[in-house]
């Protein structure tokens, strides 16, 4: 069997990045890791890619056993090689970052891990450079959700206008006009208006809205800019 000679080798992990939206902040999904080095600490869920998986495939695989479920927003982030990142072997690890509805997790979570969402603010300290991967991914989430509508893919099925505008604060990290806010987002002709309210806030209610799926995806590489110069936040 032919090998490339005098070549060291190394191990292949993949790590991910979930995100979550309760409707009132912006949580990250932690795991205690369960074996040294570093056992009992928080963690990034991740593991090693397998011989016949490819990145997608193992960022998938591992994070369908973390939550149980399957086709939701994933992209890769970065790729994380220092050689002293991990104390026992040479690895580098592929970051991924995953943006799910905390209402269907809750339903399909697993019990193998111990597993706890934290507020986005709260996070405890993590191991190895998830740290720094989980910065790299609050970046470019910014990026993206300034110019496309991806954080609709934290939402559940149905939602408020309020919903949205608390959800766009959280990510940038600042306040939104709410009648501009609200303007601006029905014109994109992404929402569909329901009959029903959300009367928990007030006796008057907000109207639930769900999005029009054929118009997200048309849209997706044409969106409005709801945060003009977002670097700057």
């Amino acid at each position: 069997m032919l090998k490339y000679s005098k070549q060291t080798r190394l191990l292949l992990a993949v790590d991910c990045i979930v995100f979550g939206f309760d409707g009132e902040v912006l949580k990250l999904l932690l795991i205690k890791r369960g074996f040294q080095p570093e056992k009992g600490n928080w963690s990034l869920m991740g593991g090693f890619v397998q011989d016949t998986e490819s990145l997608d495939q193992a960022a998938n695989r591992i994070l369908k056993q973390l939550t149980g479920l399957e086709g939701v927003y994933l992209e890769q982030l970065f790729t994380f090689g220092e050689p002293t990142r991990d104390p026992i072997e040479r690895t580098v690890s592929v970051a991924y970052f995953a943006l799910i509805d905390i209402q269907k997790y809750q339903t399909q979570m697993s019990s193998d891990y111990q597993a706890e969402w934290f507020q986005l603010k709260r996070t405890p300290k993590l191991v190895f450079d998830h740290q720094e991967m989980l910065e790299q991914a609050r970046k470019r989430i910014r990026y993206k959700a300034a110019m496309h509508p991806i954080l609709f893919e934290l939402l559940p099925t149905k939602f408020t206008i309020p919903q949205l505008q608390n959800l766009y604060e959280c990510v940038f990290n600042t306040t939104i006009d709410k009648r501009n806010f609200s303007k601006r987002v029905l014109a994109t002709g992404l929402l569909i208006k329901l009959a029903d309210k959300d009367k928990a806030g007030s006796k008057r209610g907000a109207y639930y809205y769900q999005l029009n799926m054929q118009n997200y995806y048309a849209k997706f590489q044409a969106f409005m800019n709801f945060i003009p110069n977002p670097d700057t936040l």
